[in-house]
């Protein structure tokens, strides 16, 4: 493989295309880039053909990609905070020392569980949450989260107690798909979004559903639009599934096979009053009974619930609902139904573990609730947590109550950021380490729930970084070497057996040295990056730590390995993924597989506490507005020019630079308020100035501001220019959260808009 300096050069001389990826959404489409004439930045963008997913499909926001890579706010030196709140640049060895005693003091005086560790890495980079074990291994760090942990733990904690895993949908050949809270034509969500929806409209024979209280671009082409009222989801769904039971609609024989826990749900959606579901949700009843007969006999039905609905009232009790209409129908384990994906990481793991120390929150997946972290620190509790370290995220902008993340950042006794900018959150740290961006190291995430086929793919790098910033592995290995957890004339000893015999030689003796210090499997991460990462080809040291993933991931699926047409080695398996610079299938199952991934090879339909929760719907009264908040605020929609904050240049936007209000022509008239007018959107958190945009997709007292803006960025000068546009998470709080899981509430937030 070329250098990052030889890439640059042959793009300049031949206008190569080089094989890269999207970063901007969890699908990480393929993209092919030329760079600029001086190798530094991204000058041209298309899909790429040869990837095993996207197939060259690209959307609007792939194409400004360079807005990450080539910015003004590069972090290229460590930084540490001053007494007055400034920063000054240290070198990196005065940084890992300061950071490494901080850190081990609050371990040794409150330990390793008074240290919490937030990221793992962004859409588009995993790899620093598998090296961060080098770190926060030593530290003994017991609590962690991401921001899995405020959109998809429900649906995970739920998925993982009835089928053991999480299902997705085969879109491409459902008879009828269900967009539920989601809009792919902004947010993406299945490959190919754009082009899918419209071979879905076009079709006759399928029939697409949209539940949204939007009038999306989704919903334009959907056959039925069930603009369901704001947060009254549950009820729509609860409607839907009772319709099967009182109807005699499900798929008893199927059930009786596949299935347990019928008997349960079945009497418990039969005293459901559909009527009142109907009155609740705003969908008129018949048109509630017939999109379940719809479902019911159709021939294969697929699901795609997003974050419309995860972040919003009964968000878990919803994602449970939902699950239920299609299992009771028997669509799963066949084709255009839904499946259970094994994938090279565990992303997705739904497993209930303990709760977190001070609120008890419950961990799905070892995630502590990102609602309740900064409770778990503005607390006089001797178990809070005291020290954070925080990589590739930024919860100070993108958790709920961000003056309440800002009073919690300067509480703890150290806290750190890596990043490549100087975002909100790492203003608020103590020290913060700059890190190389995606696209100057091999990355990789583990988003890929494909079937029959599923593949995998490693970014190569496209430029060589400047001098200062580390990639997060050597940042990782720096910290445990100065806390003392690598012993001396270790790295030495393995090199020399790399040397004498290669891979195989390296992993006897470093499992040698495991088994007389078994604390050293903390470190392998970053010994793998060390070792190992030097002998493979030219730039990809970082995707060391794949090596040991893939010798993990061959013990259980070699079989399905050998059917994608590679070799059923751990090490075969590794060198296919190097070689694939736009990635490659890695697995190839049948349908019959799927039923071998569910404990007891059936479906568990009955969770008890959630039955309970649907029995008490129709007592229960939907949260109205009140007199000093009238409306419900969406805080965070996707919209064109929208993405998550590593893109901070807001010349990167060419349409609603400011991230406008939407709102209801009615309601705008009521408050005296125009298109591109000014107003000021308030709820018990605290205000927001924003620019108007009049909307009839908006439904009366509903509206909403797009996530990603509100950020910070430096303008010619380095001067702090305004910020453009609303920071949605200082007008959200931390109560406003579910009561199984603790996602946010952040789609339906009490607010009040007036005229300014």
């Amino acid at each position: 493989m070329a250098t990052a300096a030889q890439i640059g050069k042959t793009s300049k001389e031949n206008g190569d295309w080089l094989s890269t990826a999207c970063i901007l959404c969890a699908l990480n489409c393929g993209v092919k880039v030329q760079l600029s004439a001086d190798g530094r930045s991204i000058a041209r963008t298309r899909g790429d053909e040869s990837h095993p997913a996207s197939k060259g499909y690209l959307c609007n926001k792939a194409s400004r990609l360079n807005y990450y890579q080539d910015r003004a706010n590069r972090l290229l030196s460590p930084m540490r905070r001053s007494s007055d709140g400034s920063y000054e640049e240290v070198a990196w060895e005065t940084a890992i020392r300061e950071i490494a005693a901080k850190l081990t003091a609050v371990r040794d005086a409150h330990g390793g569980e008074s240290i919490f560790y937030y990221g793992g890495g962004g859409q588009g980079n995993h790899l620093p949450g598998a090296y961060a074990r080098t770190s926060i291994g030593p530290l003994g760090v017991k609590y962690r989260s991401n921001a899995l942990a405020q959109e998809k733990t429900g649906e995970f904690w739920v998925a993982d107690r009835m089928f053991g895993g999480w299902p997705h949908g085969d879109f491409e050949q459902a008879q009828v798909v269900v967009f539920l809270g989601k809009n792919p034509w902004q947010s993406h969500g299945l490959h190919r979004a754009r082009a899918a929806i419209r071979e879905i409209a076009k079709d006759p024979e399928r029939t697409l559903i949209v539940i949204d209280p939007k009038r999306t671009e989704s919903a334009d082409l959907a056959d039925i639009h069930l603009a369901v009222k704001p947060a009254r989801d549950a009820w729509l769904l609860a409607g839907m599934a009772a319709t099967i039971v009182q109807e005699g609609l499900a798929n008893e024989a199927w059930l009786a096979s596949h299935a347990s826990g019928v008997a349960q749900v079945e009497s418990t959606l039969a005293g459901i009053d559909i009527a009142d579901c109907a009155t609740k949700s705003g969908i008129d009843e018949a048109v509630i009974r017939s999109t379940a007969r719809l479902v019911a006999a159709a021939s294969s039905v697929a699901v795609l619930e997003d974050l419309g609905v995860q972040m919003n009232r009964h968000s878990t009790l919803v994602s449970y609902l939902q699950r239920l209409i299609w299992t009771l129908t028997g669509h799963f384990g066949r084709p255009g139904t839904h499946y259970i994906a094994k994938g090279l990481g565990r992303i997705s793991d739904g497993r209930e573990g303990g709760v977190s120390p001070v609120a008890g929150g419950r961990l799905i997946a070892g995630l502590v609730p990102c609602n309740l972290i900064t409770s778990e620190i503005l607390t006089d509790h001797p178990k809070r947590y005291r020290a954070m370290l925080i990589e590739s995220a930024n919860p100070v902008h993108s958790l709920a109550d961000s003056a309440g993340w800002r009073q919690a950042m300067r509480a703890l006794e150290c806290s750190v950021v890596i990043d490549v900018a100087m975002t909100e959150t790492a203003l608020e740290a103590d020290y913060v380490l700059p890190a190389t961006t995606q696209f100057e190291k091999a990355e990789a995430t583990f988003f890929n729930f494909e079937f029959p086929d599923n593949y995998f793919h490693l970014r190569h790098p496209l430029f060589t970084p400047p001098d200062g910033p580390l990639d997060e592995a050597e940042i990782h290995m720096r910290l445990a070497e100065a806390m003392g957890a690598v012993p001396e004339g270790l790295e030495a000893e393995l090199n020399q057996a790399m040397a004498d015999g290669g891979r195989t030689a390296f992993a006897m003796a470093l499992m040698a040295k495991m088994a007389e210090q078994p604390g050293l499997s903390a470190i392998v991460p970053g010994l793998l990056y060390r070792i190992l990462g030097p002998s493979l080809p030219d730039g990809l040291a970082n995707s060391a730590v794949l090596w040991g993933g893939c010798q993990r991931f061959m013990m259980a699926n070699a079989e399905a390995v050998a059917a994608a047409g590679l070799e059923p080695t751990g090490d075969g398996l590794f060198d296919a993924i190097l070689a694939a610079p736009s990635g490659l299938v890695i697995t190839r199952q049948d349908w019959p597989a799927v039923w071998q991934r569910l404990p007891g090879g059936k479906v568990e339909m009955a969770l008890p506490d959630l039955l309970t929760a649907t029995t008490k719907l129709n007592a229960e009264q939907p949260a109205e507005a009140s007199s000093e908040y009238p409306f419900l605020l969406s805080a965070g929609e996707r919209r064109s020019f929208t993405a998550n904050t590593i893109l901070r240049n807001p010349e990167w936007r060419r349409k609603d630079p400011q991230g406008a209000l939407f709102i209801n022509p009615e309601d705008a008239a009521r408050l005296n308020l125009g298109e591109g007018s000014s107003a000021r959107i308030s709820t018990q958190s605290g205000s927001q100035d924003v620019v108007v945009a009049v909307n009839d997709r908006m439904q009366r007292g509903h509206v909403s501001l797009p996530n990603g803006l509100g950020v910070n960025y430096p303008n010619g000068d380095g001067d702090q220019p305004p910020i453009f546009g609303a920071a949605p998470n200082e007008l959200t709080w931390s109560e406003l959260r579910d009561e199984y899981v603790g996602t946010p509430w952040h789609k339906s937030v009490p607010a009040r808009v007036e005229a300014i």
